[in-house]
C-alpha cells in the first residue's frame, strides 16, 4: 500500500459527475475520464468503499456530501469510488433517496489503470476496495492515509479536520478542531 510521501500513481477511472442521475442529461454526458493529472492545483480527497447498493457505504457517501462545500472551501475535490462500474453508480443514485443528485464525484475503478491496485487497497479475499481514504496535495503527494476493514465506516468530519491541519503547515495538537489553534 502506498503511504504518506508517496506520489499518486498513474491511473485512469471513469468519473461520474456531481449532480447527474442519468448517463446523459441536457445533452451532456454524466461520465468523464479522471486520471492522476485531473483537478490540477486542487487537493484530492479520494475515498474507496467496497460496493454500491450496500448498507454502510451510503452512510459515508452522504456524510462526505454534507461536507462537500467545506472541502471545496479548502480547494479540495472529493472523489468517492468502488470497483463497481459507472452505470451501477448512476443506478444507485436513482434508487437511494440520499444519493439523488449527489454533489460530489463518484468513480468506477474497474479498468486497466486501476487506482485501487495502484494504491494497494484491494481486499484480496473479497476482491473489492477496502475503506481507504487518501488526502493528496496539489503536487500529487499523499499526505494522509487511513484504511478501515470492510465492516467499519469512517468519519468524514475527521478527514476534513486532517485536511484543515495539513493546510496550516503548522504543528497541530491532538483533537485540534477545524480552524483551531496551532502550536
Amino acid at each position: 500500500m502506498l503511504t504518506v510521501g508517496d506520489k499518486l500513481p498513474e491511473f485512469e477511472v471513469v468519473g461520474v459527475k456531481p449532480g447527474f442521475n442519468m448517463p446523459e442529461e441536457n445533452g451532456e454526458s454524466a461520465f468523464e475520464t479522471i486520471n492522476n493529472e485531473s483537478f490540477e492545483g486542487k487537493w484530492k480527497i479520494i475515498f474507496f468503499y467496497p460496493k454500491d447498493f450496500t448498507f454502510v457505504c451510503p452512510t459515508e457517501i452522504v456524510e462526505f456530501a454534507k461536507l462537500n462545500e467545506e472541502f471545496a472551501d479548502r480547494d479540495a475535490v472529493v472523489l468517492g469510488g468502488s470497483t463497481d462500474n459507472e452505470f451501477v453508480k448512476l443506478a444507485w443514485r436513482r434508487e437511494h433517496p440520499d444519493l439523488k443528485s449527489l454533489n460530489q464525484w463518484s468513480f468506477a475503478d474497474n479498468g486497466v489503470k486501476s487506482l485501487v491496485d495502484g494504491l494497494g487497497v484491494r481486499d484480496q479475499v473479497e476482491n473489492v476496495a477496502l475503506r481507504a481514504t487518501f488526502v493528496v496535495d496539489p503536487h500529487g503527494t499523499i499526505q494522509h492515509v487511513s484504511v478501515n476493514n470492510l465492516n467499519v465506516g469512517r468519519n468524514p468530519a475527521e478527514v476534513l479536520r486532517i485536511l484543515d491541519g495539513l493546510q496550516t503547515d503548522e504543528l497541530c495538537p491532538c483533537n485540534r478542531a477545524v480552524g483551531g489553534d496551532t502550536l
